[in-house]
């Protein structure tokens, strides 16, 4: 038998099993399928981990309950989750700092620009890259064997036990087995297939952009779905940005969000307006963004905002289109001049300007126009004005497979005793659709440190064959 713990992926889901797991005493390795200088997935273009918190604590200010946690969840994600799940993903936010903070990971308050999220999320200092490389550090100090360019394209599961992993021609044997190996969303054809065509005849996913790595492709979770392990969650749900049109394909990360949405209207290429943008604040509706802009034609719309913005919200990397007129400006961006100006006219005249704060849900809306902008509504009238050009932009997929609270992967209903899974290729349990931030490093936390946990206990309790 080569090794107790066998841990397939290398993000942070799956780096706190294998930390998880050599803590509880058994011999553990992972597989990376990237080389090493693209190690971490995702999780090395993530920011912070939304927290619990009863009351202030080193980087996080006043208190987040489990019950306002759970509140922001449910409305994100329209009820669309395993109550019993979210809340052991809240709960472990709460206590898991400490333990990653022995793993080498720093903390820091956010920065000014950071969205109204000082209260819930804990920043990591440098980072998910550096909290990445600190698990990686840590992991080797524990005598975790690391394997890069190492993708796994098959499993041999016996009885819904997992008995051996196949890469390439070689196949690795294992006491337990812990899949952390992402979700899909870099694979052009299944999210292709997942969307499908829609009405105007346009492949909406052909023009997505992936804001992570190139390496989730989803052959593990295509192969688990295929092998009748029980799956959760819709394949078209995803945390899923309207980022910067100019992004490239793979690996923009943050830097290629764009943060004014809720300081100005949202046009489509037919520069209508199609949703409220001042619905809630950004952190709490950012992730719907990219699937409005997804059902837009030509998966493409324009943030357009006036200068009283400027200064409100992180500066995109590249600036936008600007003009000293709006005629000027929907000239510039290629929209009929005519319908962008009788957008703009009516948004303005309905706007009803109350007392501007963009740190509160304030009283700034409209009335009498469709939709409707709820807050924040201030006329577009202070030049020079400003467009920025946005796509879909996927961060990961949340069909995936369904488990419980010791992480077991489920065959027909029955958990399996030695095959666990955790971070995007189980997210699909908590968000069904929606998002909220830092939510995806709270899930791959808490259920990458149950995974390992469980996976050791199976293999030195016999229990695994």
């Amino acid at each position: 038998m080569g090794t107790d713990v066998l841990v397939i992926g290398g993000g942070n889901a799956a780096l706190c099993a294998a930390l998880m797991a050599a803590e509880a005493g058994a011999s553990v390795t992972l597989l990376e399928a990237a080389p090493r200088e693209w190690r971490g997935g995702n999780s090395g273009h993530t920011r912070n981990l939304r927290c619990m918190h009863d009351a202030p604590q080193d980087v996080l200010v006043d208190a987040y309950p489990e019950e306002e946690f759970w509140q922001d969840l449910l409305k994100v994600t329209g009820g669309i989750t395993n109550e019993k799940l979210a809340r052991l993903t809240i709960r472990a936010s709460s206590t898991c700092r400490d333990w990653m903070r022995q793993h080498g990971v720093h903390f820091q308050p956010p920065l000014s620009g950071a969205l109204h999220v000082a209260r819930t999320n804990a920043f990591f200092m440098g980072g998910g890259k550096a909290l990445v490389n600190a698990y990686y550090r840590s992991a080797e100090k524990l005598g975790v064997q690391i394997r890069y360019n190492a993708p796994v394209e098959r499993l041999e599961i016996e009885n819904g036990r997992f008995v051996a992993a196949w890469v390439g021609q070689e196949r690795i044997t294992a006491k337990t087995c812990v899949l952390a190996a992402g979700g899909f969303e870099s694979n052009r054809e299944w999210l292709r297939e997942a969307w499908g065509q829609n009405e105007r005849g346009e492949w909406p996913a052909d023009n997505f952009l992936i804001r992570g790595t190139r390496f989730n492709q989803g052959v593990l979770l295509k192969h688990m779905l295929a092998q009748g392990a029980d799956p959760i969650g819709d394949a078209t749900q995803a945390h899923m940005v309207a980022i910067d049109a100019r992004a490239p394909l793979y690996d923009g990360g943050i830097c290629t969000r764009i943060d004014c949405v809720s300081l100005g209207v949202v046009v489509n290429t037919e520069a209508r307006r199609f949703y409220d943008e001042g619905e809630d604040f950004w952190p709490k509706r950012y992730a719907i963004w990219g699937r409005l802009v997804a059902q837009q034609p030509g998966q493409t719309a324009y943030s357009i905002i006036d200068s009283k913005a400027i200064g409100r919200f992180m500066p995109p990397v590249f600036d936008g289109v600007n003009a000293n007129t709006l005629p000027e400006l929907a000239q510039k961006i290629g929209l009929d001049v005519n319908t962008f100006m009788q957008t703009l006219n009516d948004y303005n005249a309905a706007c009803r300007i109350g007392t501007f704060d963009h740190t509160m849900l304030d009283d700034c809306h409209t009335e009498g126009v469709t939709p409707a902008k709820t807050h924040w509504a201030r006329t577009i009238d202070t030049g020079p004005f400003y467009a920025y050009a946005v796509r879909p932009g996927v961060t990961f997929t949340y069909l995936g497979l369904e488990t419980d609270e010791t992480a077991a992967v489920r065959f027909g209903g029955v958990p399996s005793e030695n095959l666990f899974v955790a971070g995007e290729m189980m997210a699909g349990n908590v968000l069904g659709k929606g998002y909220t931030a830092g939510v995806g490093m709270s899930i791959g936390t808490a259920f990458g440190r149950i995974a390992g946990t469980q996976a050791a206990q199976a293999a030195l309790s016999g229990v695994a064959p």
